[in-house]
């Protein structure tokens, strides 16, 4: 069969005053362009499972929408997507099905609704796609897909993991590519739609796994940037460090996301500057314990190791790893004092990298679950607001218009050009100054 792969990946903000700062603040556009960089690694991943046995064509979306007519040479369509584009994938896919092709949608979205998402496509592939792939284009062949393949307890097994079709990738047109070493976060935090809605516990791909896939990542380009598509990282700290040692002779840059006790470890922040490793993403979420206090469903954990932030940034950064500091503005225990807090915590530990969001009942959440049952959400299958930048809910201490408001005036400080120099002047001077002191 030839099976197209459509990735519908990249979101905007609805909002046209956010737009409009996008427009104007290169570091908004900065970190917009960042994520939406990477290609879909799970229809990549998919595409490698099957290797020959079928032809594989890879399209963004931005890039098909450019054919007239439509490329249909197709003998099934398969769409990945998130909330906030899920309606473009099912329009896209009623598309197709119109010229009597086929189509399969999966991704965390459609694995939470799936009777929503049956209603536009012939079949619905439901948690880890892995699982259920071979079986689907078995039925394919046969001419008689299902209406459902897979569920959210069929856990896939990472040792089974296939290297994904990193050769369908017109590599002109990223900056970075994917590899994922696990699955799932020991936090499980209330607002996160991350694969914890798919993969019901935490676990990760074995080392020679994770080797193979980036020895293919440079067959096809020489000195990589590499992005993780991992949770959290570092949870196996014993793992990860025999990775890292393996890492330190790739001759690769690299960019993950973890917590802060990474800093814990010296050892560890040593091998992962040797190793390649550029930039860490850590979630603070706020610069207030408070707030952070029952975000997580098991514990208090990053409201009780919030204290120790500050700290950590420093020993991260001078070790020569930049950090990317993610905030979520709404929480229920934040009011509108939250946008300067942010603004301080950012300057006072020069914070390398910022990034701001509102928080987004994504469905399928412990959050949307709770917010749609007392009745704070705004618009409840609004899917399209889900873009981690509009506000779709009622906040606790705010108006829903102050959250928008105060989320606005904290993206352009931030932001601000001048603001962002100087991060990022500090970083380079505080890596020249310890390089002098050693």
């Amino acid at each position: 069969m030839r099976i197209g792969l459509i990735a519908i990946n990249g979101v905007r903000p609805h909002d046209p005053a956010l737009t409009a700062l996008g427009h104007s603040l290169y570091g908004v556009a900065e970190r917009w362009r960042h994520i939406a960089s990477l290609p879909s690694l799970a229809l990549l991943t998919l595409a490698g499972m099957t290797g020959r046995d079928h032809d594989y064509a890879y399209w963004e979306l931005d890039d098909l929408e450019k054919q007239d007519p439509l490329p249909a040479d197709f003998d099934l369509v398969a769409l990945s997507s998130y909330s906030a584009r899920i309606g473009t994938a099912y329009e896209l896919s009623e598309r197709y099905r119109a010229l009597g092709i086929p189509t399969v949608i999966g991704g965390p979205h459609v694995s939470c609704l799936p009777e929503e998402a049956a209603a536009h496509c012939d079949a619905v592939v439901v948690g880890e796609g892995e699982s259920s792939w071979p079986e689907l284009l078995r039925d394919c062949e046969r001419g008689h897909l299902r209406r459902f393949y897979g569920d959210l307890e069929a856990g896939f097994d990472m040792a089974q993991a296939p290297v994904p079709a990193y050769e369908l990738l017109d590599l002109t047109k990223y900056n970075r590519l994917p590899v994922q070493t696990s699955r799932g976060c020991p936090h499980r935090c209330e607002f996160c739609a991350s694969s914890v809605l798919i993969a019901g516990k935490y676990k990760q791909k074995p080392i020679e796994k994770v080797l193979a896939e980036i020895d293919k990542i440079k067959s096809l380009w020489k000195r990589p940037f590499i992005e993780l598509a991992d949770d959290n990282s570092f949870v196996d700290m014993r793992y990860w460090k025999c990775l890292l040692r393996e890492l330190k002779d790739c001759n690769i840059r690299w960019f993950t996301q973890t917590d802060i006790a990474v800093a814990r470890d010296d050892e560890l922040l040593t091998l992962l500057r040797d190793s390649g490793c550029v930039q860490l993403l850590i979630g603070f979420e706020s610069p207030s314990p408070d707030d952070l206090r029952g975000l997580e469903l098991k514990c208090d954990w990053k409201s009780v190791h919030m204290r120790g932030a500050a700290e950590a940034i420093r020993k991260i950064q001078g070790h020569g790893i930049t950090v990317l500091g993610c905030f979520v503005l709404g929480m229920d225990a934040q009011g509108p004092d939250c946008f300067d807090a942010v603004c301080r915590f950012c300057h006072e530990t020069e914070l390398f990298d910022v990034q701001v969001t509102v928080l987004t009942p994504f469905p399928g959440t412990p959050l949307y679950a709770r917010l749609l049952e007392e009745g704070r959400l705004l618009e409840p299958e609004a899917w399209h607001t889900c873009t981690l930048y509009d506000v779709n809910f009622v906040p606790r201490h705010m108006t829903p218009e102050e959250l928008a408001d105060g989320f606005r005036y904290l993206i352009t400080r931030v932001y601000a050009p001048d603001e962002t120099k100087w991060r990022r002047r500090c970083f380079r001077n505080h890596l020249r100054e310890s390089k002098v002191e050693s």
